[in-house]
Formats: structure tokens, C-alpha cells, sequence
């Protein structure tokens, strides 16, 4: 019979590693085998766990959350051509930033590790026991966290300090300030309150797994972006080496956040599969709830969210470019790019 129940300690089973992952002498997490493959952490009971409720849940006639990060696919600002632009100018803080707020941002996933969620089995009509959603609080969500945040206590870097070293590879020493970091990355009106049939406390759970799922892709979009700039033999002429290496660490990032996604999917197409109670004594289908949702969710990171992003993006390049010795031809050509 397959396992469909495990304890946090069996999710927590990393890979017997053969040679550890070391960057400029910091211990990340993840290992390498034999054969010099990156290797994930925390992976070797968890990922065949995942895939074990996914069949459990195709079998009862369910599936996993119908989204990929191809949602978010569009027009970025600014676009790889412009980034490259401001780059071969001398304006690479702006790359520089988003480095620096993508580790800042994996930093605060932490969190996840220090949160408790409530039972969902309280507001669901089927025994999830043998489900992942039975597994949020027994190990899933923690060790989330820990993937983004690392474990600072033991000197191992998760996705932060990896991506503060793929900054620094890239850029080596400099004397830019710290980015702010905007306070939501999510739908400013994703706290509740969208479904009063059912307990606050539980529609917070599912509008947190919603936005972190996109949060998951948009980071997807942005880390195969990153990927490209840093692979451009015409970028970072005099640190080649060392941008190759810095994509070559996106890409142990990426296969890290593979197992977040397909997890995150899953959570959520059990719930739109199973039965939620609702205040009154009544029951409601999971799908009623989870699709629209869902629905409101998307249209704020595909069409809201991008508007204002670029704005706020135009106003802070405009004015770092007009600072340049060069500024007015740059900003031509800047903006001849934008739909080039």
C-alpha cells in the first residue's frame, strides 16, 4: 500500500550528499552526488511524498491547481534589452537591486518555519489525514521556510545568501545603498474577507497559499531572466567567470523552487477537491471557494499589479538615468527599447 502518512521527521530527510554546496566559503543548503549533480535539500522522503498525494488525488478524481507560471508571461519593465542597456552604461545598480530584493524577499519566507496554521481538518468535511493538507503543520510549511531563509543558527544559507552570492559574483565590491523592500508583494487585499461563510481564520490560509503561489512564479519569471543577463557574453566582461557561476547558482535556486511550486499546487487542488463546512452548519464545494479565489487573485498579478509596478519602475529609472553624464541619449535608446 502507498505511504499517503509521514512524520515531520521522514519530510525533513535530506540526501546523503557526496560533497557538501560551498560558495566563496559559505555552506548553503542542498549537497551535491557522485556524479556532481545539485542535488536539493530535504527532498528524499518529501519529493516522493509529493508525488504520491498527487496520484492519491488524480485517483479520487482530482488534480493539481491548473496554473503555471506562463500566467505571468508578458512584457517586463524594464525588459532584458534594456536591463542589458543600462548595464553596458554603467547603471547596473538597478539589476544590482532586484538581486538584492530577491534575497531580501526569500528572507522574510522564512517566517513560514515560525508559523502555525490552523487545522484545516476543522473547516473540511473528508479526513485529510492522508493528504498534504493534513501535512501543512507537520513539517511542509516549516521546511518551506527554512529552504527560503536557511538555517542561520548552523551557518548554512538558504535562498537569501544564495542569491546575495549570485549579486556578488556578478558585481564583485560597491558602494550602492540597500534597496528598500516594498512591505506586500501580494494582493494588498488578501487578508480575508472574501468569503464570509467560512471562518476568517481559514480563508487567510488559502488567500496566503494563493499569493505565495504567485509569489512562486513571478520569482520563476524573474530568476530565468536573471539567468540570461548573467549568461550574456556581452555582460560582465570582466567578471565572465564569475557571472557564469552566478547562473549556474539560479539554477540549483530553480530546482529547489520546482518542489515549492508542484507542493503549492497541490495543497490547493486538494482543497478545491475536498469540502469546506461552512458557519451556518451548511457545506460548501472546495471549488466554489478556491476558483474564484483564485480568479480575483490572478487579475490582480497579471493585469493590476504590472500597471503599477512599471510606473513606480519608470519614475526611479527615469530620474537614475537623467544622472548620468549621458543621460539623454541613454534614455533614447532606453526607451526605443521598450518595445523593441
Amino acid at each position: 500500500m502507498t505511504q499517503l502518512v509521514y512524520t515531520e521527521e521522514e519530510l525533513w530527510r535530506s540526501h546523503d550528499y557526496a560533497r557538501p554546496h560551498v560558495v566563496a566559503g559559505q555552506r548553503l543548503h542542498g549537497g551535491f552526488d557522485a556524479q556532481g549533480r545539485y542535488v536539493p535539500p530535504r527532498i528524499r522522503v518529501r519529493g516522493p511524498a509529493i508525488e504520491a498525494w498527487i496520484t492519491a488525488l488524480r485517483q479520487r478524481g482530482g488534480d493539481l491547481l491548473a496554473a503555471d507560471a506562463s500566467l505571468l508571461e508578458g512584457v517586463r519593465y524594464p525588459t532584458e534589452a534594456q536591463q542589458k542597456l543600462l548595464i553596458q552604461e554603467g547603471l547596473g545598480q538597478t539589476f544590482w537591486n532586484t538581486l538584492t530584493i530577491t534575497g531580501l524577499i526569500e528572507a522574510r519566507g522564512r517566517v513560514l518555519a515560525d508559523l502555525t496554521f490552523p487545522d484545516l481538518q476543522d473547516v473540511l468535511e473528508e479526513d485529510v489525514s492522508r493528504m498534504a493538507v493534513g501535512h501543512l503543520n507537520k513539517g511542509l510549511l516549516h521546511i518551506h521556510g527554512i529552504d527560503e531563509g536557511g538555517e542561520p543558527g548552523k551557518g548554512i544559507g538558504g535562498h537569501d545568501v544564495m542569491w546575495f552570492a549570485v549579486r556578488d559574483l556578478a558585481f564583485g565590491e560597491t558602494r550602492w545603498p540597500v534597496p528598500a523592500v516594498p512591505e506586500r508583494i501580494g494582493r494588498p487585499d488578501s487578508l480575508g474577507g472574501e468569503f464570509a461563510e467560512i471562518d476568517n481564520r481559514y480563508e487567510q490560509v488559502i488567500s496566503f497559499l494563493l499569493n505565495l503561489l504567485l509569489i512562486e512564479f513571478r520569482a520563476e519569471i524573474g530568476f530565468r531572466f536573471s539567468q540570461q543577463l548573467l549568461r550574456d557574453p556581452e555582460l560582465f566582461v570582466e567578471r565572465r567567470a564569475q557571472a557564469e557561476e552566478a547562473a549556474e547558482i539560479i539554477g540549483r535556486i530553480r530546482a529547489d523552487e520546482e518542489i515549492h511550486v508542484r507542493s503549492l499546487r497541490l495543497y490547493l487542488g486538494e482543497l478545491r477537491s475536498l469540502t469546506f463546512k461552512t458557519r451556518d452548519g451548511g457545506r460548501k464545494p472546495g471549488h466554489e471557494i478556491i476558483d474564484p479565489f483564485w480568479q480575483r487573485v490572478a487579475h490582480w498579478a497579471t493585469v493590476e499589479q504590472p500597471k503599477l509596478q512599471a510606473e513606480q519602475q519608470r519614475a526611479v529609472l527615469t530620474e537614475r538615468i537623467r544622472a548620468h553624464p549621458e543621460g539623454a541619449r541613454i534614455q533614447a535608446r532606453f526607451d526605443a527599447l521598450e518595445h523593441a
